[in-house]
């Protein structure tokens, strides 16, 4: 299962959150009195959830009044957190909420230049923001979304100017623009401040994956949750859950040209890579430079892999420089090891069959090498007689 967060039309608020995740099944009841108990720690909170039209698309709609007590500092915020119980605020959605609430203060620490424990947060310490948060968050891992794979598309930002207690400031504010730091997003398209720092910061911490687009998903179930303003468009943020066709991973991809290393150390690099965590490597003979004969040598890793691996390869091959293309995806089906029984002439032996699938569909199965190389080197049999055997045996069973 997938979930795609879509702001691109009306930008990302609190309110907007909690109002698509009742919208696409969470609990009311339980949402609007999460927000009440965890809120009135902060000030007068009163939600209510109810079910608009906004430009003709239904949707629901987290109505928060609220008035501050005062001003929370950081750490002071995170006691009283620590300090309230709920019976349905278990301590995963409470760490997730603290999350939330640690970006938003360190984009407002960057964007003025005070340490965490002695700013003075606007967003933070609001008692709307924390029933923001505490909702969403509740919301959010109710429906077991923190378990499925989350796309995000580029916020629509919103133009003009809001005020603010450092004065008049133009759209976004600045600790939006902080927190959407390498995130995807767009001006407009209104004069109006349409993602909030208290959205943005829910949106970075519930997103996996950024795009640009809608990845190739079967959608099962659309939900919208409305904004306060009534514009000449729907002020809506669209959810959407689904599952992918066939599943996508994100990797990257090391490349180098490599002309004047021999097979030994090759084969050496090769083996550190594997050692090191690459998930696969590749070297492909080619015609390099001034036409000699080379090597192409290709990693497949994870993103955060990059550096080390990168250095790995020069460090054992001399190479100048190494190509990287940090996001790349890659379609990847799922796997099951079957253990299976097997005869050889009244030797019984267990042998792995990994199984890949698409969704329920069998589509290949192969015999697991190292358990064929095994039965192949104790029984004195070829590895191909080995492997022909164990796949006659596997096809009279699924027959």
């Amino acid at each position: 299962m997938v979930l795609i967060i879509d702001p691109q039309q009306s930008g990302i608020s609190g309110n907007m959150i909690i109002g698509a995740l009742i919208n696409l099944g969470a609990d009311h009841k339980i949402v609007k009195d999460v927000m009440e108990v965890y809120g009135s720690h902060f000030g007068e909170v009163d939600v209510e959830i109810v079910d608009v039209n906004k430009a003709g698309i239904s949707a629901s709609f987290a109505d928060v009044r609220c008035s501050d007590h005062q001003a929370t500092g950081y750490t002071n915020l995170l006691n009283i957190l620590n300090n309230i119980e709920h019976e349905k605020v278990t301590k995963t959605i409470l760490e997730f909420a603290k999350k939330v609430f640690q970006t938003v203060a360190i984009a407002e620490s960057h964007v003025h230049g005070v340490d965490l424990d002695k700013i003075h947060f606007h967003e933070v310490g609001a008692a709307d923001a924390v029933a923001d948060i505490m909702g969403a968050s509740y919301a959010f891992h109710e429906l077991g979304l923190h378990k499925m794979k989350v796309y995000g598309l580029p916020p629509a930002l919103g133009g003009g100017r809001i005020k603010s207690e450092h004065g008049n400031l133009s759209v976004p504010a600045p600790a939006t623009l902080e927190i959407l730091k390498n995130v995807p997003a767009t001006g407009g398209p209104v004069d109006y401040e349409l993602t909030t720092p208290t959205g943005a910061a829910l949106l970075v911490n519930m997103v996996d994956e950024f795009c640009e687009f809608y990845p190739l998903i079967t959608n099962q179930k659309v939900a919208y949750g409305a904004g306060k303003l009534d514009l000449e468009f729907p002020n809506v943020l669209r959810i959407v859950s689904g599952s992918l066709p066939i599943p996508t991973d994100k990797i990257s991809i090391l490349e180098t040209n490599l002309d004047d290393v021999t097979g030994e150390v090759l084969g050496n690099t090769m083996d550190r890579l594997m050692e090191e965590g690459a998930l696969d490597v590749t070297i492909i003979p080619t015609i390099a430079k001034k036409n000699r004969p080379g090597h192409l040598l290709r990693v497949i890793t994870k993103s955060k892999m990059n550096n080390r691996l990168s250095e790995i390869i020069i460090r054992e091959t001399g190479t100048l420089g190494v190509r990287t293309m940090p996001y790349v995806h890659r379609h990847i089906v799922d796997r099951e090891i079957i253990p299976v029984e097997v005869d050889f002439d009244g030797n019984i032996r267990t042998v792995r069959i990994k199984v890949a699938k698409i969704g329920k569909e069998v589509i290949n199965s192969t015999v697991e090498y190292e358990d064929a190389k095994k039965i192949s080197r104790e029984m004195g049999v070829p590895l191909k007689d080995i492997i022909r055997i164990i796949n006659q045996k596997v096809k009279v069973e699924d027959d």
